[in-house]
């Protein structure tokens, strides 16, 4: 059965308008079957957002992006940066470009890609990752190695898991792609994991002290 991690879903739409507020902006997003979450905004995303941290006029770059709010309140929240949406579901794409027109986030562009393919020479400051579970471990993966080749020095890529759904081996490879890896925040068994190439930073909990458990 097609799934949300395809570029074409041939599922019939079924266009609706849904809510949420995201670190303090009223957000409205129109979501259609074939794409993720697409009755409310999942709650891993939200910890997502509720967590990350996106420097002043940083360059991000929102990673398998659905109908965009994680992108979305990112460009809100960075106003001089810019932000890239990206997903290789046609469908969630062109959602996500009417979302940021809805909502008002005009330093945004949109790329159509498999992953980081169509991205191949761009580098950005963050990297903002719900990743598609669905789509397989072998996916995921290829995905932070692409995030680790992607970011500018300095840069961090923000990821969030269930532990049941792979947290344990996440912060496993985080480790071995990057050079600093945090659990940012733990939230009913989501955990969200900020992995940076610059140095650790103080007052914060490296994954060695204590990484989620099987």
């Amino acid at each position: 059965m097609p799934h949300y991690y395809t570029p074409n879903p041939t599922v019939e739409h079924d266009v609706k308008l849904i809510h949420a507020t995201l670190r303090g902006h009223a957000l409205r997003f129109f979501t259609d079957a074939g794409v993720f979450a697409k009755d409310a905004v999942d709650y891993g995303t939200q910890a997502l957002i509720a967590a990350m941290r996106i420097p002043a006029g940083a360059s991000v770059l929102d990673m398998g992006c659905g109908y965009g709010p994680l992108g979305i309140t990112a460009a809100l929240l960075n106003p001089s940066g810019s932000v890239t949406l990206a997903d290789i579901n046609a469908r969630a794409l062109d959602l996500a470009a009417k979302n940021c027109v809805l909502n008002g986030a005009t330093n945004t562009r949109f790329v159509l890609t498999d992953g980081f393919l169509a991205l191949e020479q761009a580098r950005f400051d963050c990297i903002l990752l719900n990743p598609p579970i669905r789509a397989g471990k072998s996916v995921v993966f290829a995905m932070y190695r692409g995030a680790a080749a992607h970011l500018n020095l300095g840069g961090s890529l923000w990821v969030v898991i269930q532990k049941k759904q792979g947290a344990p081996s996440t912060a496993k490879e985080l480790a071995l792609l990057f050079s600093a890896v945090h659990i940012r925040d733990r939230d009913k068994g989501y955990y969200v994991f900020e992995a940076a190439q610059a140095k650790e930073a103080k007052g914060t909990e490296p994954i060695a002290s204590q990484p989620p458990t099987c």
